[in-house]
């Protein structure tokens, strides 16, 4: 059993069901008392940052935690003193049913599921904070990050590259109860694998090389506020079983540190990966994939969703970080655009109409303003091949063999890295996965031939 997911129905129909639970507490001090949960983890203890704060002397300060799992919901105490109690067994874990009743100390409850589906309608809306589309795919998903953003389920967003889920985790936060409080932006792909727990989590002093003070990590940063994990396909599997107690748990401890911190924190994450076939090569945790893909709703490449693409135009050039006098793109260049596979979707997009604007010469973007590769139909990749290819230069036999070999080896490597950079848009990590080494000798590639993360000689 998912925790909450997006089905079609024997109709055809879209469905999202959202889990909720119900307690309800029947005897002790705070009998009567009725909360709704529309979280996968809720904590049960007299500390008042417990989700379900009790005023029975004889509940611990955590006492006891109700975890929503792909296999059901689990009661787990959390070494209480006076014990979880069902019926009369004392627990350390166990399954409930529904309407099952529990014992914490004195205090008697009783847990309901509330499982709620809903048919997801288009909106009538074509924005969504940033996001813009008039496509019936685009205003599904408008439907979906709405009904999410205002609980605090944990939401994974799939896409390819560029299709705008950082854009989609901003805009959930923007629409949430959080969104006075900070929304931090971790990209796992960006970070060495050695400093993602210490940027995650934060460290203290002497925790490692350089750790000169103690740092907040981003989940404290982000405390009361949102956290956005980009690129969550990347995260280093040794990592993975801290952010699974996090999430489970809500307490990070620093790298170095022995002291538990409680955090409030709000999860969403993205990946352009199959997390399914990650976990079939044994690359990333199913139990992790299940914490965070409580809500998982799918961006359209631009490809599929050509009927936005004057809504998007016109919002691009309206939001361009440029003055300007440019309005439109000419009916060829529409037609141009609406045939093109854009790889890189909606920021290839922007991109290419912001190299446009300069050599505008009156309110609409022509044919002659917008790339060759777009003009004569041609996919990207093979026309950056056929430029790296007639670039490199064969020294003649007039100098020795030795030097002939490394001045073309020393030719050839800084070429396929400048195109390697631009086909990994300067993501160190997937530049790596595409030439098949590892992210150490990318970078030492970069460093010989003084090159930055856009492909860009420091001369």
């Amino acid at each position: 059993m998912e925790t909450t997911n997006i089905i079609n129905d024997i109709t055809g129909k879209r469905q999202l069901t959202l889990r909720r639970m119900c307690v309800e507490i029947t005897e002790g001090v705070d009998a009567g008392l009725r909360l709704e949960f529309d979280r996968d983890y809720i904590q049960i203890g007299s500390h008042e940052d417990s989700d379900l704060r009790l005023k029975d002397d004889t509940v611990s300060r955590s006492h006891a935690a109700i975890i929503r799992t792909p296999d059901g919901i689990l009661l787990r105490d959390l070494k209480s003193t006076n014990g979880t109690f069902v019926g009369e067994v004392r627990i350390r874990e166990v399954y409930l049913a529904d309407g099952g009743l529990f014992r914490v100390g004195l205090t008697t409850m009783r847990l309901t599921a509330l499982d709620e589906t809903i048919e997801i309608v288009p909106t009538a809306e074509t924005h969504f904070e940033k996001l813009v589309g008039i496509s019936v795919a685009m205003r599904e998903v408008f439907t979906v990050l709405e009904r999410v953003a205002h609980t605090d389920l944990t939401v994974l967003i799939t896409g390819e590259t560029g299709t705008g889920k950082e854009l989609a985790s901003a805009a959930i936060h923007a629409r949430s109860k959080r969104k006075r409080h900070p929304f931090v932006v971790f990209d796992c792909a960006s970070v060495p694998p050695n400093l993602v727990e210490s940027e995650l989590f934060g460290h203290e002093r002497g925790a490692f090389t350089g750790a000169v003070a103690p740092r907040a990590g981003l989940f404290e940063q982000a405390d009361g506020g949102t956290i956005f994990i980009d690129e969550l396909g990347e995260l280093p599997l040794h990592i993975q079983p801290a952010l699974l107690r996090v999430l489970e748990q809500r307490e990070i401890r620093r790298v170095g540190g022995r002291q538990v911190r409680s955090v409030d924190v709000r999860v969403v994450a993205a990946t352009n990966r199959s997390l399914q076939e990650e976990i079939a090569h044994g690359r990333f945790r199913e139990d992790l994939y299940y914490r965070l893909a409580v809500v998982e709703t799918h961006l359209p490449p631009l490809r599929n969703r050509k009927e936005d693409f004057s809504l998007l135009i016109a919002h691009l050039l309206d939001t361009a970080p440029m003055e300007h006098e440019v309005t439109g793109v000419d009916p060829a260049v529409l037609r141009i655009f609406e045939s093109w596979h854009w790889p890189g979707n909606v920021r290839e997009l922007r991109n290419t109409l912001l190299r446009a604007i300069p050599f505008c010469d009156g309110p609409r973007i022509t044919l002659q303003t917008i790339p060759d590769a777009l003009r004569a139909g041609k996919p990207r990749e093979p026309e950056l091949q056929e430029k790296h290819q007639v670039s490199i230069e064969v020294p003649g036999a007039d100098i020795a063999f030795k030097q002939a070999k490394e001045r073309m080896t020393h030719s050839f490597e800084r070429h396929y890295l400048e195109d390697l950079l631009e086909r990994a848009d300067g993501n160190l990590s997937r530049a790596a996965r595409l030439a098949g080494v590892d992210r150490k000798t990318v970078f030492r590639m970069m460093k010989r031939h003084k090159m930055d993360s856009s492909g860009t000689t420091d001369h």
